[in-house]
Order: C-alpha cells, then sequence, then structure tokens
C-alpha cells in the first residue's frame, strides 16, 4: 500500500490504512519526541495522541504537503500544549461527552482480536508481562474484560481514539514478542 493510497483509504475509515500510517510513521513521530521530551513515557504518551488526533482530524489534511510534516506538527503543537499546562498548573475538564466527537462503526472484535483471544492463555498472560503496563492495562480490558472502546475509554478517563491508537500499538508490539519466542 502506497502512502497517498492509505490516507484515501483512512479518510473513508479504514482500518487497515490506520494500521499502515501507524506502523510507517510510529518511529518517525515518536523518534521526534523522544528528542524533545528526553523521556520516553512523554514522548509515548505524546506519540499515541498525535496518531489519535490526527487520525480524528484525517478528513482536513491536505495532500499538498507531507504526511510525515503534518504528524510532526500535531505532535509539536501537542507538546507545546503539554509544557503549557505544566507551567500553567491549570487543569481544565471537557463538557462534552465522547459521543459528541467519535462515531464508532463496529466494536465487535475483529478477526486479529479473537485469534488473540485464542491463544494459549499462560503463554499469551507471559507475554502481555512483557509489554509496558499501560498496554497492558489495555490488553487486559479490551480482550479479557471484554469492553468495549467506550468503555475503555471512560475507565482510564482518555478520548477513545488514544485508546484505539494504544491498542493498536500493544497488539503489536504484543506480536513481535510472540514472533520472537
Amino acid at each position: 500500500m502506497e502512502i497517498k493510497d492509505a490516507i484515501s483509504k483512512a479518510k473513508k475509515n479504514n482500518q487497515i490504512a490506520f494500521n499502515f500510517l501507524l506502523d510507517q510513521y510510529w518511529n518517525d513521530v515518536y523518534g521526534f519526541q523522544l528528542k524533545r521530551t528526553e523521556n520516553e513515557n512523554d514522548a509515548e504518551d505524546i506519540t499515541i495522541q498525535t496518531f489519535s488526533k490526527a487520525f480524528d482530524k484525517i478528513t482536513t489534511y491536505n495532500e499538498d504537503y507531507s504526511f510525515k510534516t503534518w504528524l510532526l506538527t500535531i505532535s509539536k503543537n501537542l507538546h507545546i500544549d503539554l509544557i503549557r499546562k505544566q507551567k500553567s498548573r491549570i487543569h481544565q475538564t471537557s463538557d462534552h461527552s465522547d459521543d459528541d466527537f467519535y462515531d464508532i462503526v463496529d466494536e465487535s472484535p475483529t478477526p486479529e482480536d479473537k485469534i488473540i483471544t485464542e491463544q494459549n492463555l499462560a503463554k499469551l498472560l507471559k507475554d502481555i508481562k512483557k509489554l509496558k503496563p499501560h498496554y497492558q492495562d489495555v490488553i487486559n480490558l479490551r480482550y479479557f474484560q471484554e469492553l468495549s472502546y467506550k468503555e475503555i475509554s471512560l475507565q482510564l478517563n482518555e478520548p477513545i481514539n488514544n485508546v484505539k491508537v494504544k491498542l493498536l500499538r500493544a497488539k503489536k508490539l504484543l506480536a513481535e514478542i510472540i514472533e520472537k519466542n
């Protein structure tokens, strides 16, 4: 799949295209943030937020510009916002529910989800424990407690798109761990 093709499909809410774009640009955005924050956790959190925001606003992307530049600009702005929040120490709460912003078409498990749940449970749990705690949490909530994205979002107090991106990333990292074994 080419980048332009993936962007076009992502604008039509194609999950495979989102996965492709995440895989293509994760290291670029994460590396960019790691240099800025000098903190792995902050870099990872901002990277997740970057993809969440980008996927939510993908229809506004102007193809006259590089997709990577667009992502890095979103990432930079999120980092600036984080610094401003830390400096001002003002905690803002939102009066909007996530329903106002997100439209989830299908919350049923994908074939990929079913394959993961059918794995040898003991080995799978051992492999999951190799992930960072926040990835363990999202995998546990989705696959073992069988919560919807919305329920996970409420439980973790994070936007639904952040949950989706964390879950995509967690599944990718878990697949790499499983392949190594």
